[in-house]
């Protein structure tokens, strides 16, 4: 199958492109456009994740589980809204948690492409989702292969940094070598649990501190 993803990720992930339930997820969702449902995000956004950050570029990976799912909000990147979006509750809590961390003002914009393009792979574990319908393809493969994407940077890479917010995330950590990778727990961003543990986790400046210690380019978290 010719899945239209960035060439480093297509060489990586080859073998997922033509396994049966890779199909089953092109299949889904070529009825749901025929069923005249909107699906975010676009479709040329779908593997944003991977265009921004190719795979040599990995060196930290903070895990979604679902797009947005209102209007406009979904750009193929976790927890990122395109510019003149409104921040979502979650991304507002990551804000206020860097400005306590690392003392950066608070954005205007929600768009976290540039940490893309430093090597923060913002995935998903559903990489599409139904509009309004929160989870309504969580269970249609992406899972399968996302969990794929993280076993490969697992196998193949060293020293990358997984942020794991929530429980969700936090069960990805089976598929991670921690003898070659560093992995950080919290609570999750969301204004439900926010207050248990993401607040003063300091992530940001922790996953600079393991990246300076591999000798990599720390990453510049600063959003203006």
């Amino acid at each position: 199958m010719n899945v239209q993803i960035e060439e480093s990720w297509k060489n990586e992930l080859k073998d997922e492109f033509s396994k049966e339930y890779f199909a089953g997820i092109v299949d889904f969702l070529k009825a749901e456009k025929a069923l005249k449902k909107t699906i975010y995000p676009p479709g040329a956004l779908i593997f944003n994740a991977f265009a921004q950050t190719p795979f040599d570029k990995v060196k930290v990976v903070i895990i979604g589980q679902d797009p947005y799912h209102g209007y406009g909000q979904a750009m193929g990147l976790s927890f990122s809204v395109p510019d003149g979006v409104p921040q979502p509750p979650s991304l507002q809590n990551i804000f206020k948690e860097l400005h306590s961390d690392i003392g950066m003002p608070v954005p205007k914009t929600g768009n976290l492409t540039s940490w893309a393009k430093q090597g923060v792979l913002l995935l998903n574990a559903s990489l599409t989702v139904r509009a309004n319908e929160a989870n309504s393809h969580s269970k249609i493969g992406w899972t399968i292969f996302t969990d794929a994407v993280i076993k490969k940077i697992s196998d193949e890479k060293r020293g990358v940094v997984f942020l794991l917010w929530g429980r969700f995330a936090q069960e990805k950590a089976t598929l991670i070598d921690v003898s070659k990778h560093h992995i950080l727990k919290a609570a999750h961003p969301s204004p439900l649990s926010a207050h248990n543990g993401f607040f003063g986790c300091k992530h940001f400046s922790k996953a600079n501190e393991f990246l300076i210690k591999e000798g990599l380019q720390p990453i510049d978290w600063m959003i203006v």
